[in-house]
């Protein structure tokens, strides 16, 4: 497809009811399922070295979402939180005839998994959430509770990404001459200086594929007299994973709970409980003008949002553990490989087949 893969990756277009898949392979193809999610501004190019390190007998499987690679054009209705993304997976295994399995997601993709958990349970032998968004969304809420800032949940959805970033990303900016470049923006947040991936230039070029529009990335937005002054909209990425669309901690209440590996990197700025994503951390360090102080909108705390919801899961009878991988940033199954996989390979010999 448009971007080159690694030995012993098959690349395919997967036709389902409901969306034409791009989709990467590695595996034997009679072998337990492993489904890579990947995150947002990024593909399943950037799970290659993933798959092709998962023990014998995997099959491992990474969708490009709707919105992003060489996956079909399709809008994403934000007012459905990452159901779109939910119900294109289910369609998918369905086609592959790949279920129930080991699913694996990052960033956003963790957020498609806690969705796909809770729509459809019986095709779940376990979850691993690598760099994960809160269970509460991505911006506009303060507590460990998922508390919103403001009723309007001001300070996130579409109209909260940098308009320079997304002009870059229109024009298949490969330059690293502006801290907004999408280069930079990858070196800087991906991983934690010095590291360089060693597939530098195709990771960029699977991020590049992401659709730009108001029903793609990042989405519409509503003004609003709350600070920020902009709220979500209804289309797209940011709107899907707002927390006035996302809220996926009802997974504490799941009859049956799959076991759940969280991993995560010491050095994440993306995912954090100061995130510089984040507008709470922004207008705390005066980069944003008007915060209304800690007590109206302080820093989400992302990390520890998603702590207490694994907390009430495993006091329901659910059982996760947490990995915390040193000097690595937001990829850590990218930066550290040998760490982030011994985790995970340990975890999938733990919980079976």
């Amino acid at each position: 497809m448009s971007v080159p893969t690694l030995p012993g990756i098959t690349s395919q277009m997967t036709r389902t009811r409901r969306i034409n898949s791009h989709v990467l392979f590695s595996g034997p193809e009679e072998g337990i399922p492993a489904v890579f999610v990947h995150g947002n501004f990024s593909s399943a190019t950037y799970w290659e070295e993933t798959m092709l390190a998962l023990p014998a007998g995997y099959r491992a499987i990474a969708p490009d979402l709707r919105g992003y690679g060489d996956t079909e054009a399709l809008p994403t209705d934000g007012a459905r939180g990452a159901r779109d993304w939910s119900d294109d997976l289910k369609a998918l295994l369905d086609e592959l005839a790949a279920g129930p399995a080991h699913l694996v997601g990052w960033s956003l993709g963790a957020a498609v998994l806690m969705q796909f958990t809770l729509d459809y349970p019986e095709f779940v032998r376990s979850l691993t959430f690598v760099s994960p968004v809160s269970p509460y969304g991505f911006g506009g809420t303060k507590d460990a509770a998922g508390a919103p800032c403001y009723d309007d949940f001001a300070g996130s959805g579409g109209g909260v990404v940098n308009p320079e970033f997304i002009r870059r990303i229109q024009e298949g900016d490969r330059s690293a001459d502006d801290p907004n470049s999408p280069r930079n923006v990858i070196n800087t947040f991906y991983y934690k200086a010095p590291f360089r991936a060693a597939r530098e230039e195709e990771f960029l070029s699977a991020a590049l594929l992401e659709r730009i529009g108001e029903q793609y990335y990042p989405g519409d937005m509503t003004p609003s007299a709350n600070w920020p002054n902009v709220a979500p909209g209804r289309w797209g990425p940011i709107n899907a994973t707002s927390p006035k669309y996302f809220n996926t901690s009802a997974i504490v209440n799941l009859a049956q709970k799959p076991p759940i590996l969280w991993v995560r990197g010491d050095s994440d700025l993306i995912v954090s409980d100061n995130s510089m994503f984040d507008f709470g951390t922004l207008g705390k360090l005066g980069y944003v003008p008007g915060w209304p102080g800690d007590e109206v909108y302080p820093p989400q705390p992302m990390v520890s949002q998603m702590r207490a919801v694994l907390e009430r899961y495993q006091a329901n009878g659910g059982a996760y553990r947490e990995v915390v991988i040193a000097d690595a940033a937001h990829s850590p199954h990218i930066q550290k490989p040998a760490e982030s996989n011994a985790a995970f390979h340990a975890f999938l010999q733990e919980v079976g087949g």
